[in-house]
């Protein structure tokens, strides 16, 4: 009776841990560059995968980023990135999550 518990108690954690993975729309009108990483210009969807944000195309098509994670004392109202023009692209420096503490920063 006492392992059922605790198995039903970790079943319920790590369901928990793989919930808590919400990924957030980001548009970017022209090409980027994010931390070193070439993107084409399109919708994206982005997510924290440890030291790593994992971008995912329209095509399913997923690119890895490192970025330090840094949190914020009040939400976020909107996604908002903040790049630099580099002649035709974009250098991404760091993108703020809606609904979040979360800012994503990005390093060359």
């Amino acid at each position: 009776m006492k392992n059922s518990l605790i198995l039903g108690v970790v079943l319920s954690l790590s369901g928990l841990c793989f919930a808590g993975q919400k990924s957030y729309d980001v548009i970017f009108k022209t090409p980027a560059t994010v931390g070193g990483v070439k993107l084409a210009a399109g919708e994206y969807k982005v997510k924290v995968d440890g030291a790593n944000a994992v971008f995912t195309d329209s095509k399913q098509k997923t690119v890895s980023a490192p970025v330090k994670v840094e949190n914020g004392d009040k939400k976020y109202s909107y996604t908002a990135v903040e790049a630099t023009k580099d002649g035709e692209v974009e250098a991404v420096n760091a993108i703020e999550l809606a609904g979040s503490t979360t800012k994503l920063e990005f390093t060359k």
